[in-house]
């Protein structure tokens, strides 16, 4: 598969590149896209400096890097959202992503040092910045996943085979989006998510308003050394967690996933992975860079490379499966021998 080769055009755009990103996100963080989206034809640079307490010189600058870089439309002095930015850049709008998008925001200042993570091979931040250390910044992380799992489980849950089971291992759930989903799709399921303590709290809330609390079971707990009861569930899912571990790491978790699951059943791996050489997709290949700038053992691993682990640890790998776009994950089931 070969790559795109970049023009010297393209080579001088994308070393700006994150003008645009930066613009992006304070726009997000002044909430302008909602507010324009209130103020309709009132949407002038007076009106939305006043309503987000900004310079009417700071607030025009930004409202007109937002038009240039195409999140915006301008008309005469009245600003106003596009199609895909009412869509998905007003709060609470039918496909929200602010939350999601505003994670890429907390983890630009790490990007900054990929220098000093080449030299170093090591994360530029404490990992337990967003696993519990700092109040906001878990809350935060917890609540994008909320948002991206949201749109993610919609695609993937109708992919799901889950007939005949019973009880559903969901490991590393986040805030129990999937769980909740996987429940509502299938009334004879109950589901036992798990994830660390700080990460669990936030998921008791989530999963409270969701209609099937009675049925999704938010757990404390930690997948790199928990072990479960033998033959106790039907299938599991693990997904959107193992790109921050180890391969050995991998192996082991899944290990403990085969004996937790009933001859015959099912395990589900849904993440970002890249094809055998690690650079296709590209988004996938970047954001391995990303996990190993925030985690100790953070990458992107090749669905060739997961069907191994698969093997390794008693299963029996299927097909890979694509997410539909612009989702860049990949599905991999597999069956306990």
């Amino acid at each position: 598969m070969h790559h795109k080769e970049l023009s010297q055009q393209q080579i001088v755009e994308l070393a700006s590149a994150f003008y645009g990103s930066a613009v992006l996100f304070a726009a997000l963080d002044h909430h302008i896209f909602t507010h324009i989206s209130n103020l309709g034809e009132k949407a002038t640079v007076r009106n939305i400096a006043g309503n987000i307490g900004a310079s009417e010189r700071g607030t025009r600058l930004l409202l007109d890097g937002c038009v240039a870089v195409g999140i915006l439309c301008k008309d005469n002095d009245v600003y106003s959202n596009t199609d895909a930015g009412e869509l998905s850049l007003v709060e609470g709008s039918k496909m929200d992503l602010s939350r999601a998008i505003l994670y890429n925001s907390d983890v630009y200042p790490a990007w900054g040092k990929l220098n000093e993570f080449v030299t170093t091979g090591s994360p530029v931040e404490s990992p337990e910045l967003h696993l519990g250390e700092d109040d906001e910044r878990t809350r935060r992380f917890v609540l994008s996943m909320h948002g991206r799992a949201m749109a993610i489980g919609q695609a993937v849950v109708p992919m799901l085979d889950l007939s005949g089971c019973r009880r559903l291992l969901d490991l590393a759930g986040g805030p129990g989006t999937y769980a909740t989903l996987i429940a509502k799709a299938n009334p004879e399921i109950h589901c036992v998510t798990i994830d660390l303590p700080a990460v669990s709290k936030v998921a008791v809330e989530c999963v409270a308003d969701s209609g099937v609390a009675d049925r999704v079971e938010c757990r404390s707990g930690d997948y790199h050394t928990d072990t479960y009861p033998a033959e106790s569930f039907d299938a599991a899912t693990i997904f959107g967690a193992l790109h921050q571990e180890s391969p050995a790491q991998i192996v082991s978790i899944l290990k403990r996933v085969n004996t937790a699951l009933k001859p015959g059943g099912k395990l589900f791996v849904l993440d970002m992975m890249t094809d055998h050489t690690h650079t296709s997709p590209a988004f996938s290949a970047l954001f391995a860079i990303n996990m190993a700038l925030t985690t100790n053992n953070g990458w992107v691993f090749s669905d060739r490379e997961m069907k191994e682990w698969m093997e390794e640890a008693g299963f029996s790998p299927g097909e890979t499966r694509h997410m539909p776009p612009p989702m860049p994950h990949w599905l991999v089931t597999a069956i306990k021998k």
